[in-house]
């Protein structure tokens, strides 16, 4: 393991990056975060906060790993339930939507987004770390993507912390890449890529009506116009359970083509997607491409914040700039 490594496995261990991303959002809302506890259980890691579930991570069985459910403050149910779920009301479009993912539809060629017969796997190899504490808990796992004909396309390795403010949550994820045999080519697509299905009484659109829900990002850009654009952060609200809630995704400055463009729909689906330039400006195809040379890795961080009222009320921007001021170690 080279020299790099080792240091990104001891700042996830002793949580520097974590403590250093989190003090700005715990002042901004006046109280200490509580205790995060992580518990494995058949297949998935349960977490918690406060004694109240916050997620579940699937790792066994499936296409690739997901969170299910993400219940944001007060316990709202914040995703889609379908398809992990059969729960009346909601679409059953996109099966491979499952709840909070990371995936992109081309790499070598090969589609690691849907779950169609050509598709391929991304799948567990082991936990490096899974531990509860009182400031977050973390997950960090290695993982393969596997070709629909067995080969062996990459690795990545992902990070993963869990916070619980006083009224609000975050999860950070990091995932870093690393080809398994020459360049690392990610496909110009917009199919992908950190993606999450919204709960379906958020949405901006529902049966051709309005949905009750609106989208925002870092530009002032609202709603529909969102879809393609490049922003720092996108935040998606709308009511659950009778409460405005949002889902604000932060693009953290040291990420690849930085801000980054972003496939977020008015049905619910809420990517951000730095590769598929063709799709969302028109441009010829291939131009989004990307190519990482072999021996070499890519890394990718997102903070996903979940709060109270639309992207004022939760102070997204504030938050923003706090997640962007720390430089990755």
């Amino acid at each position: 393991m080279n020299l790099i490594w080792r240091r990104r496995r001891f700042l996830a261990a002793t949580g520097v990056v974590g403590l250093s991303v989190l003090s700005g959002a715990a002042k901004a809302f006046g109280a200490a975060t509580q205790a995060v506890k992580i518990s494995k259980q058949e297949g998935k890691l349960r977490i918690e906060s406060a004694g109240e579930l916050f997620t579940e991570y699937h790792y066994d069985g499936g296409s690739r790993s997901f969170l299910y459910p993400i219940l944001g403050p007060g316990g709202a149910p914040l995703t889609r339930n379908w398809p992990m779920k059969d729960v009346p009301g909601e679409e059953h479009d996109h099966p491979h939507h499952r709840s909070f993912w990371w995936a992109h539809g081309d790499i070598n060629g090969h589609d690691f987004w849907s779950e169609e017969s050509k598709a391929g796997r991304t799948v567990h190899e082991a936990f490096e770390q899974v531990a509860s504490g009182g400031k977050f808990g973390i997950v960090r796992s290695t993982n393969k993507l596997v070709a629909k004909d067995g080969t062996l396309v990459a690795r990545d390795h992902r990070t993963m912390r869990f916070y619980q403010l006083a009224d609000a949550r975050m999860i950070d994820f990091e995932v870093t890449l690393r080809s398994a045999s020459g360049p690392l080519t990610f496909g110009d697509t917009k199919e992908g890529t950190m993606a999450m299905r919204i709960n379906e009484t958020m949405r901006l659109i529902k049966d051709g009506k309005p949905g009750g829900g609106h989208i925002v990002n870092s530009e002032g850009i609202r709603d529909g116009a969102t879809w393609g654009k490049r922003a720092r952060w996108v935040d998606y609200y709308g009511p659950v359970n009778g409460q405005t809630v949002g889902i604000a995704i932060f693009d953290h400055p040291s990420n690849p083509r930085h801000p980054t463009w972003w496939h977020v729909r008015d049905y619910g689906l809420f990517a951000a997607n730095p590769f598929g330039v063709h799709d969302f400006e028109g441009k010829p195809a291939g131009t989004g491409k990307l190519v990482v040379p072999a021996d070499t890795s890519i890394t990718f961080r997102y903070r996903f914040y979940y709060h109270r009222g639309d992207e004022l009320a939760g102070r997204v921007a504030e938050q923003y700039q706090e997640y962007a001021a720390v430089t990755p170690s």
